[in-house]
């Protein structure tokens, strides 16, 4: 399989390590279906990942200062992928974000289904559901939806970091994908053209709480910080909105037969790989 991955970033890059020669990464901007035709025929893939976007810098809250500079790079990108693939006649998965939720669903069990609504309040999460959107209405496209993203290596973008970085953190649980299962799933989806919404996330839950004392028992001893409440995270000054926490069901890639390991199970691992990772440097 020949994957064509748009997005020259920490996820996309982290795809091509694994899948190798299978996949080749493009970091050319593209602001029109002509142009991101352009490059599918020039590349001729048999499926394209798109893993572009923007999160803003340090954080989400940079997205509220620039709504339509979000707007263009979750939104507007994502459709003109769409629509050059369309032409093309060739599969589409988009990386989304489970942040479109906001707190507990209808449902008994408080976990979204990929079928819900989303109920968005931050600038970026808005971008990511009007995309989501429109997308889930086309044939051949998939959206993956990840949410906080925990991997082995150390990275910006890596929760272990984002977390051990912090002198306060807010003390909530949360559904999370580990990358290296990620890393996989795409791959199936990408191999089976799975059309429709996935919710890419290790089964369970996971506190910061829980995070953070896993990383004092295998990387930090000295690690200490103080935990607050989510409400203390905007009245402290420490964020503009409140930040999505919330539960995903993945009921969809059962559909597909695949399977992603207990979230209890893969974040010890993919500790332990940290560690180890941080002992080198």
């Amino acid at each position: 399989m020949k994957i064509l991955i748009f997005g020259n970033g920490y996820l996309g890059n982290r795809c091509k390590e694994v899948w190798g020669d299978e996949a080749i990464i493009t970091d050319k901007i593209v602001n029109t279906p002509a142009e991101a035709l352009e490059e599918i025929r020039l590349h001729n893939p048999d499926a394209i990942l798109n893993a572009a976007g923007i999160k803003g810098r340090p954080n989400v809250d940079w997205c509220e200062d620039n709504q339509i500079a979000t707007m263009r790079g979750n939104t507007i990108l994502p459709l003109n992928l769409a629509d050059a693939a369309q032409e093309a006649g060739v599969y589409l998965l988009h990386m989304g974000s489970g942040c479109i939720f906001y707190g507990d669903s209808p449902h008994e069990d408080k976990a979204w289904r990929e079928h819900d609504f989303g109920n968005p309040s931050a600038v970026y999460s808005r971008s990511k559901w009007a995309a989501d959107l429109i997308l889930s209405t086309l044939p051949n496209v998939g959206i993956a939806r990840i949410r906080m993203p925990i991997d082995w290596q150390p990275s910006p973008g890596n929760l272990i970091d984002k977390l051990a970085s912090y002198p306060k953190v807010i003390d909530v649980e949360n559904s999370v994908t580990v990358i290296d299962d990620m890393i996989d799933v795409f791959y199936q989806l990408l191999s089976k053209k799975a059309p429709g919404i996935f919710h890419v996330t290790n089964p369970g839950t996971l506190r910061h709480r829980e995070t953070l004392a896993l990383y004092k028992e295998l990387v930090d001893p000295n690690h200490a910080c103080e935990f607050i409440d989510e409400g203390e995270l905007v009245t402290c000054g420490l964020a503009k909105k409140k930040r999505s926490n919330n539960f995903l069901a993945s009921d969809r890639l059962a559909e597909y037969g695949i399977h992603m390991r207990p979230v209890a199970e893969a974040i010890r691992d993919t500790m332990e790989k940290y560690a180890r990772e941080i002992e080198k440097k």
